[in-house]
């Protein structure tokens, strides 16, 4: 029998369930796959070769796209890795066959205060301990991959300093002319390290590099991890590995890791990376883990490839996308989907009576703190007024053409009435709705919204994006704003108006993709703003080029790439049982 999560942590219960996990061999032969497209890590996780499945299944009909998404989270988030395990497991129970694919969580929230993104209580993806700490390598490979561009272009500038043009010539370089000035990436660790966000590299005698202005961004903000999550197969990554630009030249023109002779060896880094990883539910279904977190900060989607396979495999399967529906689903929405092909049937928002109530005005909840007094008790009102901000999200999937579900995830402290409140605005929204206690009973408590998930992908949907690509960038932002946000507009920084206009003129950039960063606690570019905030207007104060991914990135409001790390982490209850090394405290 699993472990009451009502008396047990998540670490716990996912302990107490390894011991009965299906065997990756297991899994692989479920799933229908070949001896040699199960790429065992031990054993009870896998890589696939997913180029192998997808050839051998080319003509086979997709099965059913599901996307999971959420309203706007409160800090301590609403469970989406947990539903989506949830869902996997109810539409299981039902007698589906069914895969999902979740994002591999960061190393910085999983020492920090968020946790490790695996689910919880009995929807959890196991084993939980090489989930949480570094699976397969991926987050490694993209953390090499990247950084090797940081080494080509600080050695090349190093070079150029030093040596006269005949020098070079006689070691077959082009004199780039970098410009220190203008260097367009950070170097990457995969843990939230705000004393490193600036930093000066190149101290000491001219053989110590370059000396400039520098600094890091967390591992899942890079590049080459949104190339992951966007590339079809090897030659797609290898092409855009090759467009990256790492900075510009004295003139204005961009330096790419081509012109740097570093995109090759970046890929070789990555290859292995390209796979997607097997793992399951506590009950069983499998689930791919591939590609990374942070929507706010990234594209933080799971992999075309892993959907792609998923599709394949099963007659449902279940993505998961970052945060809310205003950034996480905007960006499955309007990039995944464009550069995939793929259209989904319906799309899945998490709702908590928590998150509801902070809407409507209860105290914000603080990570690591108790929760405010009045969670506890019932406060229909508040639960009204927060209902505000779940039917803008209703709004922005409905925009997208598709019909959503809201699945309201239960907390034992909800009462009926506010379920009842909950149901009844979403339904006059236009929205299926389902209460599902899948945290405390598993796939059995995830029936109502298995059941409803299965009706919505019946029905007719007119998928369509919210811009096109001919769009001009400044119109698309204003879009996003004004549409998926509610912002009353859109104003610029000196700075990003400057390079907004150079982006619009420039025809290679102008078809890209647009990728907004923003933070996940609120509509708006202000965390602290709750429901669904009026009379604002966006500001985005920069704009980065992410040429090999595909889209450029608007940069709005104080958010960092670079997230820090509260003063009670989670690292201060991780430990290590030294007779069985099993890691005691992760969540």
């Amino acid at each position: 029998m699993p472990l009451d999560p009502t008396k047990h942590v998540d670490w716990e219960i996912a302990e107490a369930a390894e011991a009965n996990m299906k065997t990756v061999y297991q899994l692989g032969e479920e799933l229908g796959l070949k001896k040699h497209e199960l790429l065992p890590h031990g054993h009870y996780i896998a890589k696939v070769d997913f180029k192998s499945i997808l050839n051998r299944l080319s003509k086979k009909p997709d099965g059913k796209y599901i996307n999971v998404t959420a309203i706007t989270p409160t800090p301590l988030g609403e469970g989406k890795s947990t539903t989506t395990m949830g869902l996997t497991q109810g539409l299981g129970k039902r007698g589906k066959n069914v895969i999902a694919a979740i994002r591999q969580p960061s190393g910085g929230p999983t020492m920090n205060i968020k946790g490790s993104a695996a689910g919880g209580g009995l929807s959890q993806c196991i084993p939980l301990t090489p989930f949480s700490l570094g699976l397969t390598g991926d987050i490694n490979a993209i953390m090499n991959a990247h950084n090797l561009a940081l080494v080509a272009l600080t050695s090349r500038m190093q070079h150029e300093f030093n040596y006269p043009d005949e020098r070079l010539a006689r070691k077959n370089l082009k004199r780039l002319n970098i410009d220190p000035r203008n260097v367009e990436m950070k170097w990457i660790m995969d843990f939230c390290a705000q004393a490193l966000r600036n930093i000066i590299i190149g101290i000491g005698e001219k053989t110590d590099g370059f000396m400039m202005n520098s600094g890091f961004a967390i591992a899942v903000s890079s590049e080459v991890m949104a190339i992951l999550a966007v590339s079809k197969d090897l030659k797609d990554m290898r092409d855009r590995m090759g467009r990256i630009v790492v900075a510009y030249d004295k003139s204005g023109n961009p330096v790419s890791t081509e012109d740097l002779e570093v995109a090759g060896a970046m890929t070789a880094w990555m290859v292995e990376a390209l796979n997607p990883n097997l793992m399951q539910t506590i009950e069983g279904q499998p689930v791919f883990v591939h590609a990374g977190p942070f929507a706010n900060i990234a594209i933080g989607q799971s992999s075309i490839i892993a959907d792609r396979v998923g599709l394949k495999l099963g007659d449902y399967h279940i993505t998961e996308s970052g945060f809310g529906a205003d950034i996480g689903f905007e960006k499955f929405w309007n990039l995944k989907c464009r550069f995939s092909g793929l259209k989904p049937h319906t799309s899945v928002i998490v709702t908590t009576i928590r998150a509801l109530k902070c809407h409507g005005g209860a105290p914000i909840p603080v990570p690591g703190r108790r929760m405010p007094e009045e969670y506890k008790g019932e406060n229909v009102g508040w639960v009204e007024k927060g209902c505000e901000n779940l039917i803008h999200h209703i709004e922005t999937i409905k925009r997208a053409g598709i019909n959503p579900v809201v699945c309201i995830n239960s907390f034992f402290t909800d009462t009926e009435n506010e379920i009842n409140t909950v149901r009844r605005f979403a339904e006059a929204a236009g929205a299926r709705v389902a209460l599902s206690k899948h945290w405390q009973y598993g796939g059995e408590g995830a029936l109502e919204l298995a059941d409803a998930v299965v009706d919505a992908c019946n029905d007719p949907n007119d998928f369509k994006f919210l811009y096109e690509l001919s769009t001009p960038l400044r119109q698309r932002i204003e879009m996003i704003a004004t549409e998926v946000y509610g912002a009353g507009g859109a104003e610029y920084s000196p700075e990003a108006l400057s390079k907004a206009k150079k982006m619009e003129e420039d025809p290679e950039i102008a078809k890209l993709g647009t990728c907004m960063v923003k933070t996940h606690l609120s509509l708006s570019d202000n965390p602290n703003l709750k429901g669904v905030p009026k009379g604002w207007k966006l500001f985005v104060r920069d704009i980065l080029t992410y040429k090999g991914a595909g889209f450029v990135v608007p940069v709005a409001g104080a958010i960092k790439l670079m997230p820090g790390t509260a003063s009670d982490p989670a690292y201060r209850r991780i430990d290590v049982d030294v007779e069985t090394g099993k890691v005691r405290g992760l969540f």
